[in-house]
């Protein structure tokens, strides 16, 4: 165990070179840009499709390029969107919204309800692959149609008049914070019907929101501009943002220090104190809404029908010694999936969070040896991971944990962001990769629904009856007690078939310019830059 707290410290100081009195004064100026935001993006977004956006990089852009029917401010709270108003029946299966007079696309082309609605029926096509479909399963019709059992005018949306969108669901469900999500924003079909995929190139992308697509530069950045069209374009105070590919988290902050950057995605793992006494106020620390997990490929070998495995894995990780050494931006370890803080939840852990790690890894090799595996017959496992600097060290400290703790061999493998999430879906070459998943809406199901079925988000491919009966049990209930009672049934029925590796509980962690205005803490991370400001 020394060793690995050795190889943890030795992994933080990697890349926090001594930091000279000029550097410190340059992070502290307001010499960047007052009429262009530079933001970093963290990875290359791997798509700018609404529909097919199932990670943050393309999230934070697609939120300054389009509006749904609903939308958040700055902190985070529901507020209109496209709809001025809506209503939902005694029951809380009809939801009316209401549409804004004058709703334009940012080519000018008026926006109408029967638009909003083609839009959603295409979002819900089987060939569309809507990798959120299945968070929406609540409205009528919505799985069967995603399915290709039904067509696409069976979905339970419609429009009786050109300013009126229903939604129909086939019990109560909180549709209003779903709706901020991207699958639900209107994607303008002609541009799609004519370029296809490539409908998302500037020039041809057509949206609704606060900005508009003005370049994109593959593996370097992206600009979006301020678009006129938008119903509060006169609130937008920011003309242009770039959003940065930072997939290095210490190159992220040179850049930053450099003042290339108003905003960074994240920090790289250096010990807070050094960087407190750098940055001071410009560092943003708050409570996020997201668990780090690492997922286990449970229909290949070697970890296929090998939960002892699969356990002793997971038992000989030390979390305590990852957050503390490793992340040490206040995360907290993990032994659930679902964070802490979600309102009238009580998250299910492993029956072993209490245990001390001596005990822990005293166990992990004893399932090691009953699952076939030992010292003149060790494990060789491939650990793959997205480029990203946190991600390596972190993959580096586990593999280390592993080595000195079961002798497993592990090999790492590293990719770029959009074929590291093609191999990870595919399950046809991954073991064990990172995995995780950050909050979309406050709501424990949210966490959880991609392991009731064999969608495009359950990477471990872990299929379970008694799991998707508890589920189902869930969505049935008619009262918010009972359903997060059956919720909590079927964590802890995830949890111990031991697909998953809790590792920690994301902060989210930024540094933010001191001529940057109205960036808010709240607990999804969501700033969309019409809320910002630049102080000249």
């Amino acid at each position: 165990m020394i060793r690995i707290v050795a190889a943890l410290l030795c992994l933080c100081s990697i890349g926090a070179a001594p930091v000279s009195v000029a550097q410190s004064r340059a992070a502290q100026g307001p010499a960047r840009s007052t009429t262009q935001l530079e933001r970093g993006n963290g990875p290359e977004p791997s798509t700018l499709d609404a529909h097919k956006c199932q990670e943050v990089a393309c999230g934070n852009v697609l939120r300054d390029l389009y509006e749904g029917l609903v939308a958040e401010d700055a902190a985070g709270r529901l507020i209109p969107g496209m709809a001025e108003r809506w209503t939902v029946s005694a029951d809380g299966r009809l939801w009316t919204f209401h549409l804004r007079a004058g709703l334009r696309w940012s080519n000018g082309e008026p926006l109408d309800a029967p638009q909003i609605v083609a839009s959603f029926r295409r979002a819900f096509a089987p060939q569309t692959a809507a990798p959120f479909a299945e968070q929406f399963d609540a409205v009528l019709n919505a799985a069967a149609v995603q399915a290709g059992e039904m067509p696409a005018m069976r979905l339970g949306i419609d429009a009786p008049d050109a300013r009126t969108v229903r939604i129909r669901t086939t019990r109560a469900v909180g549709l209003p914070a779903l709706l901020t999500l991207p699958i639900a924003f209107p994607v303008y079909l002609p541009a799609v019907e004519r370029h296809g995929n490539q409908h998302t190139r500037p020039g041809r992308l057509v949206s609704n929101g606060a900005y508009r697509l003005a370049a994109w530069t593959p593996q370097a950045n992206l600009t979006v501009e301020k678009n006129p069209r938008f119903h509060a374009a006169a609130e937008v105070r920011i003309a242009r943002v770039r959003f940065h590919v930072t997939e290095d988290a210490a190159a992220e902050l040179q850049r930053y220090a450099a003042r290339d950057l108003h905003i960074t995605e994240t920090l790289p793992p250096q010990p807070l104190p050094a960087l407190r006494e750098r940055f001071g106020a410009q560092i943003r620390i708050s409570p996020y809404i997201g668990a780090f997990w690492l997922g286990m490929n449970v229909v290949r070998p070697p970890l296929k029908d090998n939960p002892q495995l699969r356990e002793a894995l997971s038992l000989a990780v030390d979390r305590d010694r990852l957050t503390r050494y490793v992340t040490g931006f206040g995360e907290t370890p993990a032994y659930g999936i679902v964070p802490p803080g979600l309102p009238g939840y009580a998250p299910a852990q492993l029956h072993w969070a209490g245990w001390d790690q001596a005990r822990r890894e005293a166990r992990a090799r004893a399932l090691y040896r009953a699952a076939g595996y030992s010292e003149t017959n060790p494990l060789t496992l491939e650990l793959r991971y997205n480029t990203s600097t946190p991600h390596r060290r972190l993959t580096l400290a586990v593999a280390a944990m592993w080595r000195d703790t079961l002798g497993v061999r592990v090999r790492l493998r590293n990719e770029e962001w959009k074929v590291f999430v093609q191999n990870r879906r595919q399950r046809a070459i991954t073991q064990v990769f990172r995995g995780g998943w950050i909050g979309d809406v406050a709501d424990p199901r949210n966490f959880l629904a991609a392991f009731a079925d064999d969608g495009a988000l359950n990477w471990p491919g872990y299929d379970d009856a008694r799991y998707r009966a508890l589920f189902a049990k869930a969505d049935a209930a008619r009262s918010e007690p009972a359903r997060n009672a059956w919720l909590r049934a079927a964590e802890t029925r995830l949890l111990h078939g031991h697909a998953l590796i809790p590792l920690y509980f994301y902060t989210s962690k930024h540094l933010v310019a001191p001529q940057v205005r109205g960036f808010e803490a709240n607990p999804l991370d969501r700033h969309p830059s019409r809320w910002l400001a630049l102080r000249e």
